[in-house]
């Protein structure tokens, strides 16, 4: 069973920051990407980034690009993603998970995603 928490939500003003956070094992970071899908309200799951095990293919949404920033801290057996200058349409359930194998999936193919955490509630709103 692959466990992965993420943290790191709230509310937030358009224009604002936050920093997501998610733990998993070392094991999980060494052998599958991880990515982060968010959910907003009435709408389906989108993917947003995606790390490989490798770091050599990161991918954003068009929507977030120059925005988000996906990294990883293999001390912390943690995954970040830096989310600056948020706006309204940001707003979602934030979930990170791990794929099946060491690449990401296209961004598109949310449910690729093998492994799941629980979700962090992001709002932005002023």
């Amino acid at each position: 069973q692959v466990e992965l928490v993420e943290s790191g939500g709230g509310l937030v003003q358009p224009g604002g920051s936050l920093r997501l956070s998610c733990v998993t094992s070392a094991s999980t970071l060494d052998s599958r990407a991880i990515g982060w899908i968010r959910q907003a309200p009435g709408k389906e799951r989108e993917g947003v980034s995606c790390r490989s095990v490798s770091g050599l293919n990161i991918n954003y949404a068009d929507s977030v690009k120059g925005r988000f920033t996906i990294s990883r801290d293999n001390a912390k057996s943690t995954v970040y993603l830096q989310m600056n200058n948020l706006r309204p349409e940001d707003t979602g359930i934030y979930y990170c998970a791990a794929a099946p194998g060491r690449g990401c999936p296209f961004l598109r193919d949310v449910n690729e995603y093998r492994d799941w955490g629980q979700g962090t509630q992001v709002t932005v709103s002023s």
